[in-house]
């Protein structure tokens, strides 16, 4: 379910309505490929700057013999030269140097390739610290490791309050942008090694190569040892092309007016540096586009590739549609969707006709005799304040024995998604909601998400529920799995939650709790509260006693300027104990679905895991804290997570160190994935790394994950609900391999969103002063962490007032002095020694492109200043913001 191969499907999913689809090449004449080729008839045939692929038959064969290699493709946003693979055994990534070895797949394409003979493979030297190089490493957490009631967000319509706070997650690596911190600021760096290819000049026409990247080999590079060697490959066939082909960017005029092609052809210069510029046909761009084209200098235009030949340095496209001004939210935004494939378009009729017809809808009197009545339970949901996609809710009722009778309820939505209708086949499609900061791309028909599944209070609702009979300490005496009707007596916000929580004792005023249902008393909810808080403690203690994981990175929210969308300000995000209550329990009946549908169907079951964190970068990562001194311990999740909580302090330094550090473990670790478990011949691969448990899966959010709705008709049908799933397991994998790549692509475009507003923030409001932490240090730069706000930025010496800077290593660790001028001459130069882990002042501020934003460091010595909208701010921080949506 990839993305369509764009010459036979020029209109892929995310073509928003109105925009045509894009034509083919013989719609545009010669390409400009064919044009140089018929000049050079009389020469024979232009020598191509591609390899031709191979036939599928030789891949196929290749990879049977072990002699090809597959892997996603991921080129470094800040090299674009450099690509890497994963070696399939975990060790070091496989390195691809240059357009041309990447034979034109695209970052993220799934792709075959041949290994280079051995004197081309890339010399690691340890002493280089030039750590750029493998920096093509993105953030890959699962939310598990990170709380996965943060990272996605409710719908937070801006409209409902005056300045509405919304959170989204953050990681802050620029690593989609091309701007900031590389991901691996660990991995000594690497000198390029070149074999004196006569191609290597003409890979990208504006880089040529510098003395100091390339160099001959020598004849002693045998006797480099194992570790310094990087294996090398070229491309050899795309298996896959996971890259939308569409991109943002500008259009400008060819460089040379008297060529055939200026006559013909703009040039599109993608914003992303890894998608290579593409020519458009003139008849696709602005009437008066090559009379005035400085008018469009700051137009923002979508543009997809229908081609690449293998004569040709560039791509061959077709203009999809103008967005707007660069640098504004709405344009920028379009933007990024369509990036990435997702589909924004409005459903179609075929799709809403699927929905109930006569509403309002009322639950159908045979249903009652289906599944188990708990209309007069005490049930309830707890939400970001401003979520309408409620798709769990929790009960908790004391036996007489002391136990507890404790329920979680999720959303039926399979009922309402006939298998096979169109319906079906868009959420399969779409995967995945796709939150944004100010507002959500929603997986099904908003009068499912908001109404007929939302668990809305006071109103009956189908779900299906796992109840057990637990201990206080949360041992399970008792399991069941079943389908429900429940009536939600109360809609509680995290923060309701947490009021709760934090006055045990004293009864909450009415005016501060929402309307509670009269069978129901605010009592009653708030002893379960306090009974579930209980229960959920012993729970995660629990299990970070039997060698959990949890890396928290710190979080976004932002206020939203009620009247224009903008952000007003932002602050970090606080995790408090009313998340981790109903994170508790939507993990506890994750795992119980995970052991009910494998053991009913062991080949046919949908499950979630999460491979051990990338064997070179953890071993990199090693070797650093003990260069540091730190005492980490990395032989495994419970170890790791016990290193993490104990290794430091409360004060304001060990708490941004352990920032820092929580920041670089994340890089080792890999994604966690769906999988069918019939393709799968090894049960130990099955297991989740982060939560250390054999099998798990999601449940609890089939509003808006495809992979829940499956794993409910799964359940339905280990219960006898209904017949075996029909899908074989190959047919379950292809789909569980679509829901990975949407998942990513979600997170990548919520990271992205998240980095659009800061950077407008900085714009409107900068520049922004905070303390930052020292995550890495080169010769020319060095690498923080911004403590206020999450974000991690690349600080270049040449952009300081700086006499002079000197780089070297103390022992093993990298040092950088900075000689600063004096403001007034008659002083003495400061000197100021930057070494990992130094706390330093920065500023954030805008740059003159759109969206763009730099830090610089504060001269040491000069006054903080903090501007109004800063101490605003401050005042603000001690209020909880409003979290993203549950599970």
């Amino acid at each position: 379910m990839s993305h369509p191969d764009y010459r036979m499907n020029l209109r892929p999913l995310g073509t928003p309505r109105g925009v045509s689809a894009v034509a083919g090449p013989h719609d545009i004449g010669a390409s400009p490929g064919d044009k140089k080729s018929k000049n050079r008839s009389t020469r024979g045939k232009k020598k191509s700057i591609f390899e031709t692929y191979m036939s599928k038959e030789d891949v196929s064969e290749g990879l049977k013999r072990g002699t090809l290699i597959q892997g996603v493709l991921r080129i470094n946003p800040k090299k674009f030269h450099e690509a890497f693979i994963p070696s399939p055994d975990g060790d070091r990534d496989i390195f691809i140097d240059g357009v041309v070895a990447r034979n034109r797949a695209l970052n993220g394409d799934l792709v075959v390739v041949k290994l280079l003979p051995e004197e081309h493979w890339k010399v690691v030297k340890p002493e280089s610290n030039d750590k750029e190089t493998e920096a093509a490493y993105e953030s890959d957490i699962p939310e598990e490791l990170c709380g996965h009631h943060l990272l996605q967000q409710s719908l937070k319509s801006y409209n409902d309050s005056p300045d509405v706070i919304v959170e989204a997650q953050f990681d802050g690596s620029d690593s989609e942008d091309g701007h900031g911190i590389t991901q691996n600021v660990l991995v000594d760096g690497v000198k390029k090694l070149s074999v004196c290819v006569s191609e290597k000049g003409r890979e990208d026409g504006d880089a040529p190569v510098t003395k100091d990247e390339t160099t001959c080999i020598s004849q002693d590079t045998r006797a480099l040892s194992e570790k310094s060697l990087q294996r090398s490959a070229k491309v050899v066939y795309i298996l896959e092309k996971k890259h939308s082909r569409a991109a943002t960017g500008f259009l400008k005029l060819l460089a040379d007016k008297n060529s055939e092609l200026f006559r013909k052809y703009a040039l599109f210069s993608p914003s992303d540096h890894r998608v290579p510029r593409i020519y458009v046909p003139l008849k696709d761009c602005p009437q008066d586009f090559v009379a005035r084209p400085k008018d469009y200098a700051n137009t923002l235009f979508i543009c997809r590739i229908v081609d690449w030949k293998e004569d040709c340095n560039f791509a061959l496209g077709q203009l999809a549609k103008s967005l707007g001004q660069a640098g504004e939210i709405e344009p920028e935004t379009e933007g990024i969707l369509t990036e990435y494939g997702v589909d924004f378009s409005d459903f179609s009729s075929e799709v809403l006709e699927c929905l109930p017809q006569g509403l309002p809808w009322t639950v159908p009197p045979e249903e009652f005799s289906k599944r188990r009545d708990l209309r007069k339970d005490c049930i309830f949901t707890i939400d970001p304040s401003t979520a309408r996609d409620l798709d769990d809710a929790l009960s908790c009722k004391p036996l007489a024995d002391g136990n507890f009778k404790v329920g979680v309820h999720i959303a039926d939505v399979s009922y309402f998604v006939p298998e096979g209708s169109d319906l079906d086949k868009v959420a399969a499609e779409r995967a995945t909601s796709v939150y944004l900061v100010q507002k959500v791309v929603p997986m099904l028909p908003r009068l499912l998400c908001e109404e007929l599944c939302s668990l809305n209070p006071m109103s009956d609702k189908l779900t299906f529920s796992v109840i057990w009979t637990l201990t206080p300490e949360g041992k399970i005496l008792d399991e069941w799995f079943g389908r429900t009707i429940i009536r939600s007596c109360t809609k509680l916000s995290y923060e309701h939650a947490q009021s709760m929580i934090e006055s045990s004792t004293e009864k909450i005023p009415a005016k501060e709790l929402p309307p509670i249902s009269p069978e129901h008393s605010s009592e009653e909810v708030h002893q379960a509260v306090l009974n579930l808080h209980g229960i959920a403690k012993q729970l995660r203690q629990q299990r970070f006693v039997d060698g959990a994981l949890r890396l928290d990175q710190l979080k976004l929210a932002f206020t939203l300027d009620h009247e224009t969308g903008l952000p007003q300000g932002c602050h970090i995000y606080e995790y408090r104990e009313s998340n981790k209550l109903v994170e508790e329990f939507m993990l506890l009946a994750n795992m119980a679905v995970a052991h009910k549908i494998h053991r009913a169907f062991p080949e046919q079951a949908l499950l979630r895991r999460h491979p051990p964190p990338q064997t070179r970068m953890l071993s990199d990562l090693v070797e650093f804290c003990d260069q540091m001194g730190l005492p980490v311990d990395f032989s495994s999740a419970g170890a790791l997570n016990k290193s993490l909580t104990q290794t430091f302090g409360d004060d304001k330094y060990s708490l941004a160190r352990k920032e820092v550090l929580t920041n670089m473990c994340s890089r080792p670790m890999q994604m966690a994935l769906y999988f069918c478990s019939g393709l799968l011949q090894d049960p130990a691969q099955f297991r989740h790394y982060a939560l250390n448990v054999p099998l798990y899966t999601h449940f609890t959010s089939p509003i808006r994950r495809f992979a829940d709705v499956l794993v409910h008709r799964l359940l339905a049908a280990a219960l006898g609900y209904r017949e075996r799933l029909d899908m074989a397991p190959d047919t379950l994998q292809k789909q569980a391999d679509h829901c990975n790549d949407r998942r990513m692509a979600s997170k990548r475009v919520q990271e992205l969103s998240t980095s659009l507003f800061f950077a407008v923030l900085v714009k409107e409001s900068g520049p922004l002063e905070s303390e930052a932490m020292v995550m890495g240090v080169l010769k020319q730069a060095f690498d923080v962490l911004v403590l206020r706000y999450g974000v991690q930025k690349r600080i270049y010496c040449n952009a300081l007032a700086l006499r002079s800077h000197h780089f070297q290593k103390v022992g093993k660790k990298p040092e950088l002095t900075l000689v600063w001028e004096p403001e007034d001459m008659e002083q003495e130069p400061a000197q100021q020694v930057i070494t990992i882990f130094s706390l330093v002042e920065v500023v954030l501020q805008a740059e003159s492109t759109a969206l763009k934003y730099s830090a610089i460091l504060k001269r040491p010595g000069t006054q903080g200043h903090l501007g109004p909208e800063k101490e605003e701010e401050e005042e603000e921080s001690d209020g909880e913001p409003e979290d993203s949506s549950t599970s």
